[in-house]
């Protein structure tokens, strides 16, 4: 009967790609991508002798949260190779060249036989499924198998289906994974009331390392350091939704003494015409070079002071410039996007109100690094107080720097249970 279901659920996610594929270049890329995927890895692996790591991401988030194990992983077993794969086209386009795994694809469609061809063909020895998205037919196969597979860096709480009634099929799934490395103790707590008991560790977040890192290897932007100048305040919004842009935009545009520097979620043309639209004397990120080749260029884009960044990549070393960072998500439904990477740099970082969902923004804000706004007034008056306010801005700068590296070393507690466990020695 599960499997059915699951088949059924695959069969309509499909059928939905397909019908998105028409105008959304992500959902094409994703169906291209997944339906030929196999016959690939089919033939790359046709007499595979290699000892596997593999390591599941949804998208680009999660991958930023695994690297820090697929990197101690690397060092200290250096005979694997390491295969990454994606859910999310924007995951794999973004991260497909990346030179931290040795093969990076797309996770083929969630049916039973996929799942079995998949598994026979590479044969790992572990597995790194990283949080949410999880797969049936695949974490059911590796068990079977007897194949460790870890589930790294979940959060529970109790409005999810696991805990609930009708959530048993979710709790099949979940009793398919052979190590839990959760984020906090309610998460290990309700794990006990499904009993889940065996092979459950609180590491915390493997984000935190990975901020951390990243902050350590900052480096400079030429061109963001122009644009920013000397002594102007600086705020920078990223990962933001129509909905923060349309908050933030008055101020914006009644504060040209300000500078701005927007990272848009969604980099669709459209949308990046709509966010020039919306404030005025802003110029794109891919315009700053025509500025500095092009005199008459430069002479009329002078006033501009929103940059908006129409590029993927740039938006963790982007927080380093801000005096005040936000955060983009917090007015829509899905919720707050990734609070440390601004936070790690000793920021404060204000964001919308629906957080819930996400334990360090709320942590965050009660340690009084992070500040919640609920509409667009309450942001104006936050960014005003924290530029005129010198003793609460310096609190804030220093509780949110404080907050993250308070929370490092979830990836050596995992690697440390790897290693005592045996699970890449036997």
């Amino acid at each position: 009967m599960a499997g059915i279901l699951f088949t059924l659920n695959t069969w309509l996610y499909i059928m939905r790609l397909r019908m998105l594929a028409a105008y959304n270049k992500n959902a094409r890329l994703s169906l291209r991508g997944k339906e030929k995927i196999l016959a690939e890895i089919k033939k790359i692996f046709k007499k595979n002798q290699s000892l596997i790591i593999w390591m599941h991401c949804e998208s680009i988030g999660e991958y930023e949260q695994g690297l820090p194990l697929l990197q101690l992983l690397k060092k200290q077993f250096p005979l694997y190779k390491i295969i990454v794969t994606f859910f999310s086209a924007e995951g794999y386009e973004a991260k497909k060249n990346d030179n931290a795994a040795d093969y990076i694809f797309y996770l083929p469609f969630n049916y039973k036989k996929n799942a079995q061809e998949f598994i026979n063909v590479i044969n790992p020895k572990i597995v790194l499924w990283i949080k949410h998205k999880h797969s049936f037919f695949y974490v059911e196969e590796l068990k079977k198998r007897n194949i460790s597979s870890l589930l790294i860096a979940e959060v529970f709480n109790s409005s999810q289906s696991y805990f609930k009634w009708y959530g048993n099929l979710q709790r099949l799934m979940l009793k398919n994974y052979t190590h839990f490395f959760v984020q906090d103790e309610n998460s290990k707590t309700l794990l006990s009331t499904i009993n889940i008991i065996q092979n459950v560790i609180v590491s915390g977040d493997t984000r935190f390392d990975r901020v951390i890192e990243i902050a350590n290897q900052f480096t400079p932007i030429l061109l963001i350091e122009e644009f920013c100048g000397i002594n102007n305040p600086v705020i920078v919004a990223g990962s933001t939704w129509e909905e923060d842009e349309e908050e933030m935009d008055h101020y914006a545009n009644t504060h040209p003494e300000i500078k701005f520097i927007i990272a848009p979620h969604n980099l669709d043309e459209e949308h990046l015409q709509n966010i020039k639209k919306l404030f005025k004397n802003s110029i794109y990120f891919s315009e700053l070079t025509e500025a500095i080749l092009n005199i008459e260029f430069q002479i009329s884009n002078n006033a501009a002071h929103v940059l908006i960044i129409d590029n993927i990549g740039m938006l963790s070393q982007l927080y380093k410039y801000a005096t005040i960072t936000y955060v983009g998500g917090g007015f829509v439904d899905d919720g707050v996007h990734n609070v440390l990477e601004a936070a790690v740099y000793g920021k404060p970082v204000v964001f919308g109100p629906v957080i819930d969902d996400y334990i360090e923004a709320i942590e965050l804000v009660d340690c009084g690094g992070g500040i919640v706004v609920d509409n667009a007034l309450e942001m104006e008056k936050t960014f005003n107080r924290l530029l005129i306010n010198a003793h609460e801005y310096i609190a804030c700068c220093e509780a949110a720097k404080n907050y993250v590296y308070s929370k490092k070393g979830a990836a050596e507690i995992i690697i440390n249970h790897i290693q005592e466990k045996r699970l890449l020695t036997n």
